[in-house]
């Protein structure tokens, strides 16, 4: 069995977060989704879990961060073109998310990025694994 990831993430509105990624295309495993969590399936192997703040809550001490004033993660999902890294992004724009940060582009890399309705932070990327591995370091 190949590993999986699930990122746990607090949503104050779980049927707006549900909204938002369906409008992107997303779908739920409706399995691990009930009125306190929804399962966001980007592959096979790659899950998002949305918690509402009292379910994610319980499943740690700390303070739940507020990500509309501060960074807590940036979760990047890879793209098959350029194209697609416009169309996911303008996509998250268009059902309610909003820009994060200016698009990136090397040449060999192109990515976007937006927030979702919970400020939590998404990058979009495609990248050419050649032309990347000819290219010198970025930093």
């Amino acid at each position: 069995m190949s590993q999986m990831i699930f990122v746990n993430l607090p949503v104050k509105d779980l049927g707006a977060a549900r909204s938002f990624w369906s409008k992107l295309g997303y779908s739920f495993n409706e399995q691990f989704s009930d009125d306190t969590a929804a399962c966001l399936v980007f592959s096979d192997t790659i899950f998002a879990m949305l918690l509402t703040e009292p379910k994610f809550k319980e499943f740690t001490r700390k303070d739940i961060a507020d990500a509309a004033t501060s960074t807590e993660a940036i979760i990047a999902l890879s793209a098959e073109s350029r194209e697609k890294v416009d169309e996911l992004a303008d996509g998250a724009l268009a059902a309610g998310g909003s820009p994060a940060n200016e698009p990136m582009d090397y040449g060999f890399m192109y990515g976007r990025s937006f927030q979702d309705p919970d400020s939590h932070l998404w990058e979009v990327v495609w990248m050419d694994v050649e032309a990347a591995a000819q290219a010198p370091a970025q930093g």
